[in-house]
């Protein structure tokens, strides 16, 4: 239990955390928009 409180506040892991969710985010929001102009382009 002590591993996972020293995870949950580590500054090093919570920005690693937050880049990985933010490059998700925008990979995620790419395959959205291309596949609608894909979709679209009929």
């Amino acid at each position: 239990m002590d591993n996972l409180q020293v995870l949950l506040t580590d500054p090093i892991v919570l920005f690693a955390g937050g880049g990985l969710a933010t490059l998700l985010a925008i990979g995620g929001f790419y395959i959205y928009y291309f596949m609608t102009k894909i979709n679209n382009n009929e």
